[in-house]
């Protein structure tokens, strides 16, 4: 019979003894080294032969496949992995939308050539894709789109518009639901692969309550993508857009329960900026009863949520992918959220209401802009009325009403 503890161990060893190899101690605890393209910082060398190696070795995709380029690991050893880099202050610069949304979709629809052309970027952090979706009139009702795909022969000719495009402004790729078709709605739709260098793009960022521009509005004017581009059947892009969806809705709901999307300032947890501000009473709690109180429900659905969404990541396994149940983790993540930030910002007291200046530390200053920046959480990756709808039909079976 196998020791697996055994297995776990020795990878643990060889985990150590690559990241003694590899990765570049100038790097240590550098939130900096992270996502350098998608936010707009040059790569430092070090931050680029880190990348370049974790790629090569598969690890910046773990579980994948290794015939993707993945790193073929077991559930216990990415988490063997993780721990490793946690310790010598590693971080993981290969993520975005190409990693967490589109690739696990590509590797389920798409052709081996499609396959062989973007895996390479993906899984080495060369490429960063961005989301071609919602339109001004087209939200809520996503099959409603009305950017229009052409057929010109050996290529399809898109004009159009899309809203809400994250990370457009830095991304090297668009996958972008296009119509194809417009007498029909959902069976008119197809997707696309767009390079976003292209001639005749446009990308003009969108200024948010919080002073950054994550979100882009995206111009198509004449563009020109190969047929090859076409990612699944033509005219059968709604069930690929859907399936993405649920990868998307899987990972905004972690993110939201672990922490606070676009979040760049080292935060306190609640109850140490309660305690602090607030001070304790005799017995060492914070010594407001009623936030005390509101703070422990917090804590405890937090928690519940994180054993939730483990459960769903080892059904996932199982089950080839989320379901659509991800509709529910991301509606409890985002009001999760959004009760996080608020509890952040009365805690903070009068520090919770700056804007700028020399009055506010970074982390009140970091605090109020991570408290407007998730108003978004209950909107982006389908907005909680819209999850709630996807639960009721496609979980519960409940009819429409009448």
């Amino acid at each position: 019979m196998a020791d697996f503890g055994v297995e776990v161990e020795t990878f643990r060893a060889e985990a150590r003894a690559w990241l003694e190899a590899n990765f570049p101690k100038a790097l240590a605890g550098k939130p900096d080294a992270q996502l350098a393209k998608l936010q707009a910082k040059p790569e430092s060398a070090e931050a680029t032969q880190w990348r370049l190696a974790l790629g090569a070795k598969g690890w910046g995709t773990p579980n994948w496949p290794k015939e993707i380029g993945g790193g073929g690991l077991t559930r216990e050893q990415a988490k063997v992995l993780a721990e490793e880099m946690a310790k010598v202050g590693a971080r993981n610069p290969i993520g975005g939308m190409g990693v967490s949304f589109f690739g696990p979709t590509l590797l389920e629809y798409g052709s081996e050539a499609l396959k062989k052309e973007h895996f390479p970027g993906i899984v080495n952090g060369d490429v960063w894709w961005c989301q071609g979706y919602s339109e001004p009139g087209s939200g809520s009702d996503l099959a409603s789109l009305q950017t229009f795909a052409e057929d010109k022969g050996d290529h399809y000719l898109v004009n159009g518009s899309k809203i809400w495009t994250s990370g457009a402004q830095n991304a090297d790729r668009c996958y972008c639901l296009v119509r194809t078709n417009k007498a029909k709605k959902h069976e008119g739709i197809s997707f696309l692969l767009i390079d976003m260098k292209a001639p005749g793009i446009e990308v003009r960022p969108i200024l948010l309550i919080n002073g950054t521009s994550p979100f882009c509005e995206t111009f198509f004017t004449d563009v020109k993508v190969p047929k090859d581009q076409l990612f699944g059947p033509l005219n059968g892009g709604w069930t690929v857009a859907k399936r993405l969806m649920q990868f998307e809705r899987d990972s905004i709901a972690g993110s939201l329960g672990g922490g606070n999307i676009g979040q760049t300032v080292a935060m306190p947890t609640i109850p140490e900026a309660a305690k602090d501000r607030l001070g304790v009473d005799e017995q060492g709690r914070l010594d407001e009863p009623d936030l005390r109180r509101r703070i422990t429900d917090h804590l405890m659905e937090n928690r519940a949520f994180q054993q939730t969404m483990k459960r769903a990541a080892d059904d996932a396994r199982a089950s080839n992918g989320p379901s659509n149940t991800a509709a529910i983790m991301k509606y409890a993540g985002a009001k999760i959220a959004h009760e996080r930030n608020e509890l952040m910002l009365e805690a903070m007291g009068l520090g919770g209401l700056g804007w700028e200046g020399e009055a506010y530390s970074q982390q009140e200053l970091g605090a109020v802009r991570s408290w407007l920046r998730s108003k978004a959480n209950s909107i982006e990756g389908g907005t909680s009325e819209i999850n709630l709808n996807i639960v009721s039909k496609r979980v519960l079976g409940l009819p429409d009403p009448k």
